[in-house]
């Protein structure tokens, strides 16, 4: 191979290198996409959700949305929701399952946190 021909390959794998460096946000969005396109059921698209207490834990696995009530009244979750954190009131948390249908806890009370089709609730808190 010539001097021209190895500098161009050697200039190819720089490019290449410094195209592979992602910040933490891209990387993130990168993430959160895969585990969205991964995260579909039955051509309905879900998110993980984890809901659990210092003592027990009550759900974690795939949903296809999240209901609560916080201070302004009963909301819902879906998934690509915005990010989202919330103060939740004692109600019926009620969640579409993916395996395992409808399911209902109710709580005294809890914090939301809503980020990359991600949903966790701490109970007792």
């Amino acid at each position: 191979m010539s001097d021209a021909a190895a500098q161009g390959v050697n200039d190819q794998k720089a490019i290449d290198a410094q195209d592979t460096h992602e910040t933490k946000a891209d990387k993130e969005a990168r993430q959160a996409v895969e585990e969205y396109s991964r995260v579909e059921a039955n051509g309905q698209p879900s998110m993980r959700v984890k809901i659990y207490s210092p003592f027990r834990d009550y759900f974690d696995d795939q949903a296809f949305s999240i209901s609560a009530e916080n201070a302004t009244g009963p909301f819902d979750i879906l998934p690509k929701h915005h990010n989202f954190i919330s103060l939740l009131l004692p109600c019926e948390v009620v969640l579409r399952s993916v395996k395992q249908g409808d399911q209902r806890i109710r709580i005294s009370g809890g914090l939301m946190h809503v980020k990359a089709d991600r949903v966790i609730v701490f109970l007792d808190v």
